[in-house]
């Protein structure tokens, strides 16, 4: 299957990175490299170095990316470690921008064989790193009720993850779970047909567990600590999220880094000694257009955060 994927508010992102003083940059979710071709044709002194977890999305990568010859560098890795892949290339700071387009790509949702969707019945995996020994499977096969019915309700905001973990251990009891029709069924069965604010049943919990496979939270909170610390003065940070526990830990990031006192409330002077690290650039995130939506419906819950190192 050829790896596919629509990048979302692709406009509004390149025009955030592409008047940086700098020339380099780092895509550390380079996926199908929509928005790395889009910014080194806008930039032609630009350089870039483009991340991804994904073996498949590296590989379809790097052939998209070879018409930039030598001004694009593709690694297969997690964008929580750039430093020491940028320093690998030799680059000590990143001048340019760094963008992180968080979520799962419309290529591994539509290859039902990586059982991130279920609109197919196909193996509980959801790896986006298919190197990594944990999967979704082995989480509703292991993990004790408590720990699934804490994680549904924490990734996925799922009001019923404890009559869910309930069900999925009693389940297991009798046989192991394996495909996800199997579990759409039992969500489908608990949840009903109609979710709130109108989702499919299945929604939330998928969304939990491949957060959970992917420890996509704990990546973003370390990964968005490494830009600031590999940005150089000047750098662009350009983060898109898709649901609100992504962009709840964006803005958070972005507010204390832009802050120049923590203090408690109430003290006569300052003395956490905080530093400033970032400007923010937008006040409220950038969110696509109507005519963006109505061609890619996946980019409806899409917004954009943008910083500038200082």
């Amino acid at each position: 299957m050829t790896f596919r994927h629509t990048p979302v508010l692709l406009n509004e992102t390149i025009a955030s990175l592409k008047d940086a003083a700098g020339i380099r940059f780092v895509d550390g979710t380079l996926g199908g490299a929509g928005h790395a071709s889009a910014l080194l044709t806008a930039r032609p002194d630009a350089t870039l170095l483009g991340i991804d977890r994904d073996e498949e999305a590296v590989e379809a990568a790097t052939a998209t990316l070879a018409q930039f010859g030598g001004r694009a560098t593709v690694r297969h890795g997690n964008y929580a470690e750039m430093r020491r892949l940028a320093n690998e290339l030799g680059w000590e700071s990143v001048d340019g921008g760094i963008l992180l387009d968080l979520g799962v790509s419309s290529h591994q949702l539509d290859e039902a064989s990586r059982g991130f969707s279920f609109r197919f019945d196909a193996p509980l995996d959801m790896r986006m790193d298919r190197s990594s020994p944990l999967t979704a499977a082995k989480i509703l096969n292991e993990y004790p009720e408590k720990q699934l019915a804490d994680l549904l309700y924490e990734y996925g905001e799922e009001r019923k993850s404890r009559q869910i973990a309930r069900a999925v251990v009693e389940r297991r009891s009798q046989r192991p779970w394996a495909t996800t029709g199997e579990f759409a069924e039992l969500l489908e069965r608990i949840v009903g047909r109609a979710h709130q604010h109108g989702l499919p049943p299945a929604t939330r919990s998928f969304q939990a567990l491949r957060i959970a496979v992917n420890d996509e939270l704990g990546a973003l909170e370390r990964g968005l600590q490494e830009a600031v610390q590999l940005a150089a003065p000047g750098a662009r940070l350009a983060v898109i999220t898709f649901h609100s526990l992504e962009d709840r830990i964006v803005k958070h990031f972005f507010q204390h880094e832009a802050a120049t006192c923590v203090c408690p409330p109430g003290l006569p002077i300052c003395t956490c000694g905080k530093i400033q690290t970032v400007r923010i650039v937008t006040r409220k995130p950038i969110r696509p257009a109507d005519e963006e939506c109505k061609a890619n419906s996946r980019a409806a819950c899409a917004k954009l955060r943008v910083a500038i190192k200082i």
